[in-house]
């Protein structure tokens, strides 16, 4: 993955819809979601955009769903740390299908159905992007599951099999086990066999989370989520994966077995309502787990962080991970699972259904309301 699609980075950009039949006079418009400034879901409007083709070594692609992930939450907030300069368009995964070609684009065609994953500048009707930023999608994969793929399940496949080495007959905590990167864990986790997942979520989905292959599902808003994995296995787990940050990374430090592996990826403590909240930002800094190298070795465990955004120049290294991911969503062994659907004017919405922990899944947004006949004839 490269630096976001420069023309889709800023949004106000005029590089951004391909070109408009001959004759037309002006550049073609269209609709995007853009990031006015920091603070509640009102800072994300829709507002229209102009531009023109793609450069050389881009193509454009028309976007007919778009993925709604956790950095975008920070982001509206002003917590996340890699957003270009406002007013900007947020979006770090999207599909659609492509429409126009640079010069110079010799594996894409006019009609190629992609995902695309990019820094940001993806939440609008058209983009142009870099040709090596975009997958095909496998047969048969709606736009929303493609909107679904990328960014959860490049996460979850890395930090369970990069990091984790997770391997037969062990055993996985994860948190926001519902959510994005947790629905995308357990069902990597299934590819393994016999491998026991603990997952906390409250007790609302529990009931989904034991018929996608949780075995023990724990409420952490009445629970002791430490306490409840140790009365299960009093050695603890094997596996950590850690989107939460602040104390609860101790915690998860101190569940693992003897050659255990901890794996942070996130923060999502700071996220505590609508607006920058500076109280839980210190709170979690303040209680940050930190260990040292002689630490860890008289302890036998590994402390592990990943961040996909710092990942852009290792191009092959993801096109590696989506190429797993693809043959095992063609062999039916992943299918990104979708809790909701939301028009770009209910944008403030979808962000609510994500932020206050109602999902199940992926949320994803589109330019326009689902219409049902026309997302047969396209799927």
């Amino acid at each position: 993955m490269s630096a976001e699609p420069a023309p889709a980075a800023a949004a106000a950009a005029p590089e951004q819809t391909p070109e408009p039949p001959a004759g037309s006079g002006e550049p073609a418009e269209h609709r995007a979601l853009v990031l006015t400034g920091f603070g509640g879901y009102d800072k994300v409007k829709v507002q229209p955009r102009r531009g023109g083709g793609p450069r050389p070594g881009e193509v454009s692609v028309r976007v007919r769903a778009c993925g709604l992930n956790f950095s975008d939450l920070l982001a509206r907030q002003g917590l996340y740390d890699r957003l270009p300069p406002l007013p900007v368009c947020p979006g770090m995964e999207c599909a659609g299908t492509v429409c126009a070609l640079g010069d110079d684009v010799r594996d894409r065609q006019v009609g190629d159905k992609v995902m695309v994953l990019a820094r940001s500048g993806l939440w609008q009707e058209v983009v142009n992007v870099p040709a090596g930023q975009t997958f095909l999608m496998p047969e048969g994969m709606s736009f929303e599951e493609g909107a679904a793929l990328l960014v959860n399940y490049i996460t979850a496949y890395m930090i369970l099999f990069d990091f984790g080495n997770l391997r037969p007959n062990q055993s996985v905590l994860i948190h926001m086990a519902a959510g994005g990167v947790g629905t995308a864990a357990i069902q990597l986790c299934k590819t393994v066999e016999n491998v026991t997942i603990f997952g906390t979520a409250s007790a609302s989905k529990h009931d989904s989370l034991k018929e996608s292959g949780v075995a023990h599902p724990i409420d952490y808003r009445t629970m002791d989520y430490a306490e409840e994995v140790r009365k299960i296995s009093p050695k603890g787990v094997d596996i950590v994966l850690d989107p939460l940050g602040g104390s609860d990374t101790s915690k998860a430090f101190h569940l693992l077995k003897p050659m255990g592996k901890l794996i942070t990826y996130g923060v999502a403590n700071v996220l505590t309502g609508q607006k920058k909240n500076l109280v839980a930002m210190a709170k979690t800094w303040w209680n940050q787990f930190s260990i040292n190298a002689l630490q860890l070795l008289q302890h036998n465990k590994a402390v592990c962080g990943y961040y996909l955004g710092s990942m852009e120049e290792e191009v092959e290294l993801i096109r590696g991970v989506v190429a797993k991911l693809t043959n095992l969503y063609s062999q039916g062994k992943i299918k990104p699972k979708i809790d909701s659907v939301w028009p770009f004017d209910q944008v403030a919405d979808a962000m609510r259904q994500m932020q206050e922990k109602k999902n199940i899944g992926k949320v994803i947004l589109v330019p326009e309301a689902p219409k049902e006949e026309s997302k047969k004839e396209e799927n």
